[in-house]
């Protein structure tokens, strides 16, 4: 990943999780890797283990950011889940697949939108 791709995605994941706590989830954990990938957020709504991808865009010009969470996506992120649990001993519990977008604006706040049940 480049230096300023890797800038704009740490920027997207560090607002992301500020608004998920915000809303009143508890972030478990972080970029968490493994050898099949990583996943961006995992976090704990009302007993409910959160798996959250976040997609960031530099400005509005490159489409949806959601957009880029294609099907193949989604089923390596359901995969890590998976390796996730596995890696810290949970076992059966209710799971979400949520996409939160964050888009960077010049002269404003950033546009974040939480899209739950996304996949």
């Amino acid at each position: 990943m480049g230096r300023v791709k890797g800038a704009i995605g740490r920027f997207g994941e560090e607002v992301a999780a500020r608004h998920l706590a915000g809303a009143g989830l508890r972030i478990l954990d972080r970029n968490w890797r493994c050898a099949e990938g990583e996943l961006d957020i995992v976090a704990e709504d009302d007993g409910t283990l959160v798996f959250c991808e976040v997609k960031t865009r530099s400005g509005p010009g490159f489409g949806d950011p959601a957009e880029a969470v294609t099907a193949a996506k989604s089923a390596r992120i359901r995969r890590l889940a998976l390796r996730w649990l596995a890696a810290h001993g949970i076992g059966w519990r209710e799971l979400r697949f949520d996409v939160v977008t964050v888009v960077r604006r010049p002269d404003a706040d950033p546009l974040v939108r939480h899209l739950r049940n996304a996949f």
